[in-house]
């Protein structure tokens, strides 16, 4: 890899942003100077800002791509090389593709196995062909009576990073309004009414019989293989007792402002959607990103299920002068790659890696202004 200057840039550090250039060599960052530079050759960013590469957690993007449709399946490698693209032009270089486990219906992507996927993943990353960095976070249906078997793959697998525990049981957690649950399901999931209300009797059932089983083999998994935890929709201070107790390292998408205050005082992290904080709220009626972010009980956002909405939601907390800048970027940045356990990216730090993001503001006829992707290079190569 040959050395390179990135000059003209402005540069967003942990705590401040800094005009000037970053020198990249063997695809680490050398080292970062503010002012102008002397040398002639390098790339002129013009004053745009130079951002370390996104880090996203959980996005359910790449089983979009698998099943754009209800019991529409696409094949494997066009399926991963789309996500791969649409996530690299988001500005994200590491990515965990969420893939959940736990399904009754065996037409569905999270009640199949996951081998064919996996060796996709193995192979196009292998070959060269993907612009991220992708590992794997695992969603668990706890609930579900194949969870289990169904993370077979997964064992001992290189790439796994992260597990969330999940338990969608309709009347509780994020679906504490039924109502709510019936549009998800039978809008995106394709259910009838006839099929939503039978799953819902059916639901209790499940979860008294395998729920608690199947939280416990995870657990113990985490802890034994040295995999990050995460709990899941958390709403009540019980819930995340439970978790913490667990050693659970995050709080994924707590539904209400009680369940964000006791992950924050004992130490979870706690991870909001990005569409959240663009739309102004939860699309399940739960507690809004941007009030967690005012209250200083926002740690990490993933883009859920827009990749593009990672950056939009670090303008949008900005722009409202809820977050400065730098604070803004470690939420989608440092903080989960800290809690990842992925030390070696995350900021532009002397020594990291050299995942980089340019960012041009653009100026739109309503005054307002538009974060646009312009270049995304991951250990100092450009891949977009």
């Amino acid at each position: 890899m040959n050395a390179t200057v990135f000059k003209n840039a402005r540069m967003v550090l942990p705590g401040e942003v800094v005009l000037g250039s970053l020198h990249v060599d063997g695809g680490r960052i050398a080292s970062l100077d503010s002012g102008a530079t002397a040398a002639l050759q390098g790339i002129d960013l013009g004053g745009d800002y130079l951002l370390p590469g996104l880090v996203e957690i959980h996005t359910d993007n790449f089983e979009r791509h698998l099943m754009p449709r209800p019991k529409v399946q696409w094949a494997e490698m066009p399926a991963l090389l789309a996500h791969d693209a649409e996530i690299a032009a988001a500005g994200i270089t590491t990515v965990l593709d969420a893939l959940g486990v736990g399904e009754a219906d065996v037409d569905s992507l999270r009640g199949s196995a996951w081998n064919r996927v996996l060796d996709t993943i193995d192979t196009c990353t292998e070959r060269n062909l993907l612009r991220a960095d992708h590992h794997l976070h695992v969603r668990c249906e706890l609930p579900a009576p194949n969870t289990i078997d169904l993370f077979e793959p997964f064992h001992g697998h290189p790439r796994l990073s992260l597990i969330s525990l999940m338990d969608h049981t309709p009347g509780q957690r994020q679906w504490e309004n039924i109502e709510q649950a019936r549009t998800y399901y039978t809008g995106k999931k394709g259910w009838s009414a006839e099929k939503f209300e039978r799953q819902v009797a059916h639901a209790a059932t499940l979860q008294a019989q395998y729920a608690e089983p199947h939280r416990a083999y995870f657990v113990d998994y985490c802890r034994t293989h040295g995999i990050s935890l995460a709990s899941h929709d958390d709403t009540t201070v019980a819930h995340v007792e439970q978790a913490h107790a667990e050693g659970a390292a995050m709080s994924e998408f707590p539904t209400t402002l009680a369940a964000a205050q006791a992950a924050h005082e004992r130490g979870l992290l706690t991870v909001m959607g990005g569409p959240n904080v663009v739309r102004g709220g939860s699309h399940s009626g739960n507690v809004a990103a941007a009030d967690l972010a005012r209250r200083g009980l926002l740690d990490i956002l993933s883009s859920d299920y827009v990749p593009g909405s990672l950056l939009s939601a670090v303008m949008r907390l900005v722009q409202d002068d809820i977050l400065p800048l730098p604070q803004a970027v470690a939420t989608v940045t440092h903080n989960p790659a800290k809690a990842a356990g992925m030390l070696d990216r995350g900021a532009l730090a002397p020594g990291l890696r050299a995942d980089l993001v340019q960012v041009h503001m653009a100026e739109l006829p309503d005054g307002g202004r538009q974060a646009v992707v312009r270049g995304v290079w991951r250990e100092g190569q450009r891949v977009l």
